[in-house]
């Protein structure tokens, strides 16, 4: 995730999305997972804290990588959408549908593309649905995902450890340790991480006290 125009990556170049993130599709929602590193390009950490997944609805959230004013205006435009169909039609934006709306957002400044890649997530009538998102507004359905500049390693660790239906309890331990391996490996990937689920309760963020007890019942890092 870059904080500067000059360090901006180009949408092909996957070595500057500097940052991993984490979705996993569960029976009965999703976990989202997210380190905190801010960097600009791979020469300095710019922020140690960074939020890099942001809630859009009650059932649905987006995880962002690549340039933070790209990604941060995506994240307004999708939560007024959101609000706005609420009001207007009585029922919650569909997942499929707001993948839909972002996919078109993209497509239509592909000739000046976005420096985003986005990972879409939620629950609803539907099931649970992830969506990964790539700068030009392709837009693929996925049962496990992860971007980023860390993403090769944390794909693989999921690639290896995934299989059947999850629940989110169970999947909420291996997206945190696929974010784990990345820190390991990344240099743009480190600091802490973010945990956040959406089941029928609704988006939930894990607390520092929950993800240090998650730390504790698997050894640590």
């Amino acid at each position: 995730m870059s904080t500067d125009a000059r360090f901006n990556p180009q949408p092909g170049d996957k070595r500057l999305w500097g940052t991993t993130t984490v979705a996993v599709e569960c029976k009965d929602g999703v976990v989202l997972a997210t380190d905190t590193r801010v960097v600009a390009g791979y020469y300095m950490v710019a922020h140690k804290h960074g939020k890099k997944v942001h809630k859009i609805d009650d059932h649905m959230a987006i995880t962002i990588s690549g340039g933070v004013a790209d990604a941060q205006a995506i994240v307004d435009f999708l939560r007024v959408q959101a609000r706005l169909h609420r009001m207007t039609r009585g029922f919650p934006l569909q997942v499929h549908s707001a993948a839909s709306l972002v996919s078109n957002v993209l497509f239509n400044n592909r000739i000046a593309p976005l420096a985003v890649q986005l990972i879409l997530a939620g629950l609803d009538r539907h099931g649970a649905r992830i969506y990964q998102i790539d700068p030009f507004g392709g837009a693929t359905r996925e049962r496990f995902v992860s971007t980023g500049s860390g993403s090769p390693v944390a794909i693989g660790y999921l690639e290896a450890v995934v299989n059947g239906e999850m629940t989110v309890e169970k999947a909420i331990p291996l997206s945190i340790q696929a974010i784990n391996v990345a820190m390991k490996r990344n240099t743009a990937t480190g600091n802490d991480f973010d945990i956040s689920t959406i089941t029928e309760k609704g988006y939930t963020e894990l607390s520092a006290v929950e993800k240090e007890a998650y730390l504790q019942s698997a050894g640590g890092r």
